[in-house]
C-alpha cells in the first residue's frame, strides 16, 4: 500500500506532537496515577501503558478537549484494568510458617520497609500517607472523582466529561466521596489524638 507525501508529513507531525505532549504532562500524569495506584511501582506501569494507549489512539484525540482531560480518562481506565486483573487477596498470618511441599520451615513471612522506596520518600512530601490512605478505602467511581476535583482542580463539566458520566452523577459521587474522606479523615484525627493524649498522660 502506498502512502502519499502528505499522509507521511502528517504521520511525522502527529508524532512530534505527541512527543511533546508527553514530555509536558508526564509529571502530572505520574502524579494522578500515583494517587490512584498509592506506590510508586504501580503508578509507573499505570502511566506507561497510559502513554501507550494514548499514542495507539492518537488520531482520535479530539483536539477541541484539553490534551490532559483526555489523558485522564486514559489513566483512569487503565487504573480500573490493572484492578480487575489482580487475583483475590489471600489473607495469611505473618506469624504462619511457610508450608513447601507438605513440610513445615521454620520461615516467617516479612513487612517489607516502605520507607526503604525513594518513590514512596518523594511522594511522601506531597501528599500526606493518611490522606492517601483514606483516599485508598474510597469505592473507586468516588476516588476518581474526589481525585479529578479536589486534587486535580478539574470543574464538573470536565470530571462528566473524562469520566463520561452525567453532572448529577458528578455532584452525587463528589458529595458521598468527600463525606466519607471527611469521615476517614476524622477518624484518623481522634486516633492521632487519643496517642497524643495517653502519651502525655
Amino acid at each position: 500500500m502506498e502512502y502519499t507525501g502528505s499522509y507521511i508529513e502528517h504521520a511525522r507531525v502527529d508524532k512530534k506532537e505527541f512527543e511533546e505532549l508527553v514530555r509536558r504532562h508526564h509529571r502530572q500524569a505520574y502524579n494522578i496515577a500515583y494517587r490512584f495506584a498509592g506506590n510508586h511501582a504501580d503508578a509507573e506501569d499505570i502511566v506507561q501503558e497510559a502513554f501507550l494507549r494514548a499514542y495507539r489512539f492518537f488520531d482520535r484525540y479530539n483536539r477541541s478537549m484539553p490534551f490532559e482531560n483526555w489523558l485522564y480518562r486514559i489513566i483512569s481506565n487503565v487504573y480500573v484494568d490493572e484492578l480487575r486483573k489482580r487475583p483475590r487477596a489471600k489473607i495469611q498470618s505473618l506469624d504462619q510458617p511457610i508450608v513447601k511441599q507438605g513440610q513445615e520451615m521454620d520461615i516467617r513471612l516479612e513487612i517489607p520497609d516502605p520507607k526503604g522506596d525513594p518513590g514512596s520518600q518523594l511522594m511522601e512530601k506531597a501528599l500526606d500517607e493518611r490522606i492517601q490512605n483514606a483516599l485508598d478505602s474510597l469505592p473507586i467511581e468516588f476516588k476518581k472523582s474526589v481525585i479529578l476535583a479536589d486534587v486535580e482542580g478539574l470543574s464538573y463539566e470536565e470530571i462528566a466529561e473524562t469520566l463520561g458520566c452525567s453532572l448529577g452523577t458528578v455532584r452525587s459521587r463528589l458529595h458521598r466521596g468527600r463525606k466519607m474522606l471527611r469521615s476517614k479523615l476524622q477518624r484518623y484525627m481522634d486516633a492521632s489524638s487519643g496517642r497524643f493524649q495517653s502519651e502525655l498522660s
